[in-house]
This record gives structure tokens, C-alpha cells and sequence, in this order.
């Protein structure tokens, strides 16, 4: 393992989360524009290295109620929702014109607690990310604020940011917050409180650590965040505290030069993806594979509708399944790319039989390996 600095120089995969009171200026309700072109400048430096880029962007809300003249404080539901929808132009916008200066394409996702849940939501939502990460795009998203209510909220998007990180299998998850770490005690009025520098696992004494928020812009306290690294480090997923109000500061922390604090799964995202499939208690359908597949299987490669013979249960995309060979012993276990239906429309046909055979492109596989645990 790296020092806790010099991590983020291996991601492959990393989502930024950016805080409302850091992106927008407090007195001025405005974007602050300096902040922006730095942080959009080490964005593009990291996108050259070949490290896709995820942006999980607060600020719509603030920026919103500042276009819309409404007062300050806290505002109604249906206040915030409407401030939610102006903003998230001015965000969009923003985001993307700062972008383009360095070539990069930007596109906007927005996201509710259901669709990181409800499964097949959450599998529209990740191979929709995949999708624009594979075409050189950087996702900004935010909380679907103008339709979200209470029971379908993240409420922060620390959580959000973990949830999109997990979604995605990311390796790196850096919070941009206006503190610069977990602290023993709230170093605000705490003078004894001591920066910890590395957490390698959420035990009851650092969530007693957890304080509340430290503004009105702010949703999230140091609590949220402790939840944000329990979500990432489940899913085998490294995450930084940082301090974001510096301009230049997702720079600092990729140099190794910001004081931050990192937490540090044992497990890399795919591992931990592997080992959940593995540890379901139950599967909702099997199926049976020839001679060929059970051979490409062993040498670690996707399992192709060419190389099924049956289908047995009714199961979902996305639900989890065994493979099994002719005599019904269990290979392996992984989720599937189609539901039964449609499974047994594309038995033994090649891939590219696909779209004609089912009215649609989906996946060329029927169980990618990256999905797929061998017995």
C-alpha cells in the first residue's frame, strides 16, 4: 500500500464529491469562478493520465435561490425544489464551460435514493456512467432535488457521492469539504482535537467522532461523511477528507501536498463486488452452460449466450445466479445481463444475433466476468 498522500496517482476510477459552501461563494451566492478553473484544470490533468473522472457537484440550491431572489434561511420544500431547477442550468453551465476549455465533454446525471436501490434502476444508472466514462465524458451529478422528497432523499451528497463511487467501482472517492479531516474532537472548539491521518476501519469510537454541520449551505457534517466511508469501504473503496476551500485543493491532494484524512478498504472495488456476489444467500435462477463454456470460464473469460443451453427460474436482470454445467454442478455465480425472458430468447446465439432476436442492443455477454465468481 502507498502512502496515504500519494494514492490517488494509481486511480483509475474517481469520483470527486464538491461541496455547496466550497463551489459557491457564501455572500455572494455566486460560483467562484477561480475555484472552478482550478479544479476543472486538474480534472483535465488527471483525464490525460488516463484516470476517469466522476463529479458529484452540490451548489444548485444556493445558486437557484440567489437567481430567484428568495430570502435567506431555510426554505420550504417546494422552495428549494424550485431553487433546485434554476441552479441546476447555472451548475450544468457552469460545468461545462469550464470544461470545454480543456477539450472535455460534460454530461449531467441526476439521481434519487430509489435509483441507487431499486435494482434495476441502479443498473440504468451504472451502465449509463459506464457508458460516458468509456466515451472520454465526465459525469456531473447531483441529488434529483426537484423531484425528490423526504422518503426518497439522500439528504447529502456525502452519501450520494459513496453511493455513485460504489455504483461505478471506483477506487478512489475524495470529499471536498470545508475541513481537512476527522478529528478526535471538533477542532472548532476543540484545541486538543487531533487529526487523524488514516482510518482502516468505522469502529463505534470514530463514529463518536461525527459532529454536525458546520453551515446553513451545508447539509452534511462530519456524521455524513463517517457514512460515506463506510459505503466506500464496503465496496472495496479508498476515501479522503479533504480541504476544498483552497484553490488548487483536488490538485494538493493528488501532488500528496494537502493534509487529509484517508480511508483504506482491504479490498479493491472489484474484490469486494466479487465477494458480495459470492456471499448472496440465495440465487433466483441457474444456467446451464456446454463443454466450451465451462472451459472459457476456467480461463477467466465472460460467459456468451453462445454457450448456454438452458435456462432454469424466473429472475431479473442484474439478479444473481448460478452457473452450472450438464450434470448440475455449480461453476460459478454471478448477475446476469438479462432477465429469463429474454435469456431464453438468446440461448446458444451468437452475440450479434442479439438485437435482432430481442428488438434491442443489450450486452454482447450474458454474465460479463467482471460480474462473475468461479467456484
Amino acid at each position: 500500500m502507498s502512502r496515504a498522500g500519494t494514492i490517488p496517482a494509481s486511480s483509475k476510477r474517481l469520483v470527486v464529491k464538491i461541496g455547496s459552501s466550497i463551489l459557491v461563494d457564501e455572500t455572494q451566492g455566486q460560483i467562484r469562478r477561480d475555484w472552478l478553473e482550478a479544479l476543472t484544470g486538474d480534472v483535465a490533468r488527471l483525464h490525460r493520465n488516463g484516470c476517469e473522472v466522476v463529479l458529484v457537484s452540490s451548489g444548485a440550491i444556493r445558486l437557484g435561490r440567489t437567481y430567484l431572489k428568495l430570502p435567506a434561511g431555510v426554505l420550504k420544500l417546494e422552495e428549494s425544489q424550485a431553487a433546485a431547477a434554476t441552479g441546476q442550468i447555472q451548475l450544468a453551465h457552469a460545468y461545462q464551460e469550464s470544461l470545454a476549455r480543456h477539450g472535455i465533454t460534460v454530461a449531467q446525471v441526476l439521481l434519487t435514493l430509489d435509483d441507487s436501490e431499486a435494482r434495476r434502476r441502479y443498473l440504468n444508472a451504472r451502465q449509463t456512467m459506464g457508458t460516458l466514462l468509456g466515451l472520454g465524458a465526465i459525469p456531473v451529478i447531483n441529488e434529483n432535488d426537484t423531484v425528490a422528497t423526504d422518503e426518497i432523499r439522500f439528504g447529502d451528497n456525502d452519501r450520494l457521492g459513496a453511493r455513485v463511487a460504489e455504483m461505478i467501482s471506483a477506487d478512489t472517492l475524495i470529499l471536498l469539504s470545508d475541513i481537512d479531516g476527522l478529528y478526535t474532537g471538533d477542532p472548532r472548539s476543540d484545541p486538543a482535537a487531533k487529526h487523524i491521518p488514516e482510518i482502516r476501519e468505522i469502529t463505534p469510537e470514530i463514529e463518536a467522532m461525527g459532529g454536525a454541520a458546520a453551515s446553513e449551505m451545508s447539509n452534511g457534517g462530519m456524521a455524513t461523511k463517517l457514512m460515506a466511508g463506510r459505503i466506500a469501504m464496503a465496496a472495496g473503496c479508498r476515501m479522503a477528507i479533504a480541504d476544498g476551500r483552497p484553490v488548487g485543493a483536488l490538485g494538493a491532494v493528488i501532488d500528496g501536498k494537502a493534509r487529509c484524512s484517508w480511508f483504506l478498504p482491504e479490498a479493491s472495488p472489484l474484490s469486494a463486488r466479487k465477494k458480495w456476489i459470492k456471499g448472496s444467500l440465495k440465487t433466483a435462477g441457474s444456467l446451464i452452460v456446454d463443454d466450451g463454456a465451462v472451459r472459457a470460464l476456467s480461463a477467466g473469460k465472460s460467459l456468451l449466450p453462445a454457450g448456454v443451453t438452458a435456462i432454469d427460474g424466473e429472475f431479473r436482470r442484474g439478479d444473481v445466479v448460478d452457473v452450472k454445467d450438464r450434470r448440475g454442478r455449480v461453476l460459478a455465480r454471478g448477475l446476469v445481463a438479462y432477465a429469463a425472458e429474454d435469456a431464453r430468447r438468446i440461448v446458444g446465439r451468437k452475440s450479434v444475433e442479439i438485437e435482432k432476436l430481442l428488438g434491442f442492443r443489450g450486452r454482447d455477454e450474458m454474465v460479463h466476468r467482471d460480474d462473475l465468481v468461479v467456484e
